[in-house]
């Protein structure tokens, strides 16, 4: 024989309960995680951070800053993977994730083709 099973008021109550914690998680997670993004600013990758080393690149703060400053222009016009050139070199960087993937210093970059970009920022 079939039997119809109707949910009681507080199992309804605790279907929607958890439908809506588990919203309200995921929204706590993408917030979470964007704010971190805010607060961390530009990482250097491993392979960055040595690229660095080798070629002499100071990182200073106002460096930094600048760069920074320039992930968070591209970051407003939708920029995914982006070349930052200044005085101290290149770095490209994937914005989503605030990380400089690599680094070239000014006199690397005459030869250089750079692929996989989708934007630049001149400092």
């Amino acid at each position: 024989m079939n039997q119809i099973h109707k949910l009681t008021d507080v199992q309804t109550l605790r279907l929607s309960h958890a439908a809506v914690q588990q919203k309200a998680d995921s929204s706590f997670a993408k917030l979470m995680k964007s704010e971190l993004d805010k607060t961390e600013g530009v990482r250097f990758s491993k392979h960055a951070a040595q690229r660095v080393q080798e070629r002499g690149i100071e990182v200073s703060d106002s460096l930094m800053m600048d760069l920074n400053q320039a992930v968070e222009k591209a970051k407003s016009k939708g920029a995914r993977d982006v070349v930052i050139i200044g005085k101290d070199g290149a770095f490209i960087v994937n914005v989503p994730h605030n990380l400089v993937v690599t680094t070239m210093n000014g006199a690397e970059m005459k030869e250089n083709i750079f692929t996989n970009i989708d934007s630049a920022v001149i400092l």
